[in-house]
């Protein structure tokens, strides 16, 4: 019996693209000529991205601005709730028994 893998649907595809580029850029960027490609493209290519970010910016801080007490509030809330203190103490304690185990000098 053979198992057939499904095929993979457009969100999966773009999400496995856009993985992949921090994967391949450094590989890119060590190619020979691509300091001048990537020049070439930033200068054709920033000048449209500076104009047509304004579109973008004034609606995204406002809505920053909308969202932001909320956000604060819950992170304040839920910030008073963990036990973070606790378990750096615990961690702490735990590395300094495995230290002293091994012997290794702890200050």
């Amino acid at each position: 019996m053979v198992v057939r893998i499904p095929a993979a649907s457009r969100t999966e595809i773009l999400t496995m693209g856009a993985a992949s580029v921090p994967f391949f850029a450094p590989f890119y960027l060590m190619a020979p000529g691509s300091e001048e490609l990537l020049s070439k493209q930033t200068n054709k290519w920033a000048p449209r991205w500076e104009r047509n970010i304004t579109m973008f910016r004034n609606p995204a801080e406002r809505a920053t601005q909308r969202v932001k007490p909320p956000v604060e509030r819950t992170f304040k809330r839920i910030e008073s709730h963990l036990p973070l203190e606790r378990a750096a103490k615990r961690t702490e304690q735990g590395l300094r028994k495995s230290f002293d185990r091994v012997g290794f000098k702890t200050t």
